[in-house]
């Protein structure tokens, strides 16, 4: 009998516990429990404005040096040393890599001496000329024996022209063994390594100048009408910041490719000294052919669901979903202009994630030093 009534006694006191209907609900009514509004900060937010917006072709491409060099074989021969690698710094001169010289040596050995032998023969041959002629004048010499001296003459001659000959195509060998830096810069890539066996024309390094970077790119034939040399350029640099960079049309190609359909255009940095140091960079942006007032929004601020495009705008304290007709992407900004669904002054969550619900009440958050003048009343 004790604990049924312990029993009956802990539950009343649940339920006196337990939650109340609220007033004014009739009897089993649920409760709706209020919905908090979206708590967002100025920054959350961003006012649409209009802003100039370049119109013109596309280019997309990657930055490589103006000067740049293959080193490669000029002799078979094998590798015996290479004293730079991959990233490092070079001077104009500079010994890169050292290729075996032992036979080219003792040609060349061989050639100087075949140089000196074929030198005396000329020397004696021409004494000989120059004795007959004395002998002759004296009519101590027939004119035959004189003409045969001076033939013997004439032959040891072209044979000490074909030695030097020799000789100096030897020492080219000879120096061809060296392989040296054409000009100050890097060593971009290594192909070669102690004890290869390369033969003529194989590759052994490559060497760039970093100072001399620019933008080799492609634009659509389609557009290849509206290039013209001097046109500015505004373009980003994969892995370089978020900053643009300022060019110059250089060079257009005056043909096109014929797989691709596709115009090479030379691009030329506004300030070399900005210019990144790193070669094969892809680079992106737009020739500025002309120029045009519209409004723009970030693609950061834009909600795609499939070809559609919507934003959040801000107003009167709830959150509208517009529907948005917009061009084409701006490849130097990133940024979108607006066809329609949107005026100027108008805000816009500036980047919408989570579940949003179109109506769904918002409030600003109040700023730090505001909140902490409240706090201190």
């Amino acid at each position: 009998m004790n604990s049924r009534l312990t029993i009956l006694f802990v539950a009343a006191a649940l339920a006196a516990c337990g939650p109340k209907p609220d007033a004014g609900k009739a009897p089993g009514t649920a409760a709706t429990p209020a919905t908090a509004p979206l708590l967002l900060s100025p920054e959350d937010l961003r006012v649409v404005s209009t802003s100039q917006l370049a119109s013109g072709p596309v280019v997309s491409g990657s930055l490589q040096p103006e000067r740049r060099a293959d080193l490669r074989a000029e002799v078979a021969a094998v590798v015996l040393q290479v004293l730079k690698d991959n990233g490092e710094a070079v001077r104009a001169g500079e010994l890169l890599v050292r290729l075996d010289d032992t036979a080219i040596r003792d040609s060349l050995g061989s050639a100087e001496e075949a140089m000196r032998a074929a030198q005396q023969a000329f020397d004696q041959s021409e004494r000989q000329v120059q004795r007959l002629k004395t002998l002759q004048a004296q009519g101590m010499t027939s004119q035959q024996a004189l003409e045969d001296a001076e033939v013997r003459r004439n032959n040891s001659q072209s044979d000490l022209v074909a030695a030097k000959a020799r000789v100096v195509s030897a020492r080219q060998q000879l120096q061809r063994t060296e392989v040296r830096a054409p000009f100050e810069g890097v060593v971009s890539e290594r192909k070669a390594s102690v004890g290869d066996t390369v033969q003529v024309g194989r590759e052994l390094l490559k060497v760039i100048d970093p100072r001399s970077m620019r933008f080799e790119g492609l634009v659509s034939a389609d557009r290849m009408g509206e290039l013209k040399v001097g046109q500015a350029v505004r373009f980003r640099v994969n892995g370089v910041g978020d900053g643009d960079f300022a060019g110059t049309v250089k060079r257009v190609d005056a043909s096109a490719n014929a797989a691709t359909r596709q115009v090479a255009v030379l691009v030329a940095f506004a300030d070399a000294a900005k210019a990144p140091r790193v070669a094969g960079l892809f680079a992106e942006g737009r020739i500025e052919s002309g120029s045009t007032q519209a409004l723009t929004v970030p693609e950061t601020s834009l909600v795609r669901a499939g070809d559609a495009f919507h934003a959040w705008r801000a107003e009167g304290g709830t959150l509208k979903r517009v529907a948005l007709q917009v061009g084409e992407r701006d490849a130097r900004t990133g940024e979108r202009p607006v066809v329609s669904g949107l005026a100027a002054g108008d805000r816009i969550l500036r980047h919408p994630v989570g579940t949003l619900a179109d109506g769904q009440a918002f409030e600003l958050a109040k700023p730090a030093t505001a909140a902490a003048a409240s706090a201190a009343k």
